[in-house]
């Protein structure tokens, strides 16, 4: 071998690590969307309005982030830089 890393390898790894961080992208955009729940959620408990299918999709988001915070953090973490 001449010393270069087998260019498979180096496809695989830049791989994993674009799996994290679309992660990321995915975790920020969920949790966005639980915010904007749980101000509707909110909203519509202090105006008397029924907020019963609001909680649940609240409910339903927070499980979903927690359950891909979780996750995420047996992928690896972001090393790969942007490109210009």
């Amino acid at each position: 071998m001449n010393g270069k890393p087998h260019r498979g390898l180096v496809r695989s790894e830049h791989r994993r690590v674009r799996s994290g961080e679309d992660f990321d992208i995915i975790i920020g955009l969920l949790g966005f969307w639980t915010l904007v729940l749980f101000v509707v959620t909110v909203w519509m408990e202090v105006t008397g309005q029924p907020a019963l299918g609001w909680a649940l999709g609240l409910l339903a988001m927070v499980l979903a982030l927690y359950g891909l915070i979780r996750l995420r953090r047996r992928l690896p973490e972001r090393t790969a830089t942007r490109r210009k």
